[in-house]
């Protein structure tokens, strides 16, 4: 069964409400099999709705419409299909009883034009509304299925799960099941990581591998149709084995993590205290940091040292560093992180320097960055970097690289213990 999803509101089009429905139902359809090749929206207007209507009956044999099951006149939604189906309109006694109990309970008087709402198409399975008035609807047409559900999530999505699920899946012909698993890169870019992949990305069939670039790393979404459910699981990590044999390097976690939760998971499961000297991101780490639940017990602290004063004077950074080799340097971002680690009793002291823009700094060019990493009893190591961007997106490319920096530091030198 090859679906469209077709959210039906003006006010979807001006912006004023996002369309939340189409998520929703796509995950849903996904869990009993169903494809979903098409989203669509339209405004309030029958001659734009024909349209859209009578294109999907040619690409799509299950089309789902979101909305314009209300009173007012510019909900044309059951009409409108009722026309473009050959069918008539009668009006539902359950659904009329209804309303007119919802607004009884209310001790409101029902104006004439909510009668409308009790109209369905004829010959339809009623999806009964527990949340609101209008009564969804679903029948099939010339080989095609059609599903018409409220546009309020609140009403729309438990009248899903509870009705239009069980009328769907007696329209298969037989049940399989969709899902994902995500891979997550960072340190290469979406056409490296396709180029790399490519023999599997132009062979794929079942599983479907989908990269996506998403604020400075890459993903590849994994996507296998399945029966069995451990067929499915086999599936996934056959294809995920071949991708990690080619681009391992880069892979750091599955699904919805990042590199925060994976690094302060690292330095929970071994006891690691960290420490920051932010001199470029201006306390961004130590932001980040601080935003996960439960970071007190992994970070000591960080110190903006964004003048050279403060570096020489809370960070004790020689002066011969400074003079020699200046603030943005290997040398210096080494002694940064030494010394916060000293000072604060971290484990781990991570320092960051560098020139984030929109000017020249000692001569260095813009995106030029050092990110310090000091271990207590091992070899204090500078990373240096070339990054692109304004000075926001050097910043917080930065933190994402100390962040990486000390997971690759974590896996090639050891535990730090």
């Amino acid at each position: 069964m090859n679906a469209e999803i077709i959210a039906i509101g003006s006010e979807l089009l001006l912006g004023q409400i996002t369309n939340t429905n189409a998520q929703f139902l796509s995950k849903q359809l996904a869990n009993i099999g169903v494809n979903v090749y098409h989203h669509s929206v339209v405004g309030d207007n029958r001659a734009r709705l024909i349209e859209i209507i009578t294109q999907a009956q040619k690409r799509s044999n299950l089309i789902v419409v979101t909305g314009g099951l209300g009173p007012t006149k510019d909900d044309l939604t059951k009409e409108t299909i009722a026309e473009c189906v050959g069918r008539s309109l009668v009006t539902d006694k359950e659904a009329l009883f209804n309303i007119e109990e919802y607004f009884k309970r209310r001790n409101r008087v029902m104006s004439e034009n909510n009668r409308k709402q009790a109209l369905v198409i004829s010959g339809c399975t009623i999806l009964p509304n527990d949340y609101g008035m209008a009564p969804g609807m679903a029948f099939k047409e010339n080989g095609v299925s059609y599903v018409l559900l409220p546009g309020p999530p609140k009403e729309m999505e438990p009248m899903f799960i509870n009705y239009g699920l069980s009328f769907l899946v007696s329209q298969l012909e037989k049940t399989t099941k969709i899902s994902s698993r995500v891979l997550n890169f960072f340190d290469i870019g979406e056409s490296q990581l396709e180029t790399e992949l490519l023999d599997l990305i132009d062979n794929q069939t079942n599983p479907t591998i989908a990269p996506l670039a998403k604020d400075g790393e890459v993903t590849i979404r994994l996507t296998v149709k399945y029966e069995n459910e451990k067929e499915g699981a086999v599936l996934l990590d056959e294809i995920e084995g071949k991708i990690l044999a080619k681009v391992g390097e880069f892979f750091y976690g599955y699904d919805d993590t990042s590199l925060l939760k994976e690094v302060i998971k690292q330095l929970k499961d071994e006891g690691i205290t960290i420490a920051a000297a932010e001199s470029l991101t201006g306390g961004l780490f130590s932001s980040e940091i601080t935003k996960v639940s439960g970071a007190s017990t992994i970070f000591k602290g960080g110190i903006v040292c964004y003048s050279n004063d403060s570096k020489q004077s809370i960070l004790k950074v020689p002066d011969e560093i400074m003079e020699e080799f200046g603030a943005v340097s290997s040398e210096c971002a080494k002694a940064l992180a030494d010394n916060v680690r000293d000072l604060t009793g971290a484990t781990i002291g991570i320092s960051f320097t560098g020139v984030a823009g929109p000017n020249k700094l000692e001569n260095k060019e813009v995106g030029t960055v050092y990110i310090g990493i000091s271990v207590i009893g091992k070899k204090t190591i500078a990373y240096p970097l070339k990054l692109a961007g304004s000075r926001e997106q050097i910043q917080s490319r930065s933190v994402k690289y100390g962040l990486y920096s000390l997971m690759k530091h974590f896996s090639k030198g050891g535990n730090i213990k």
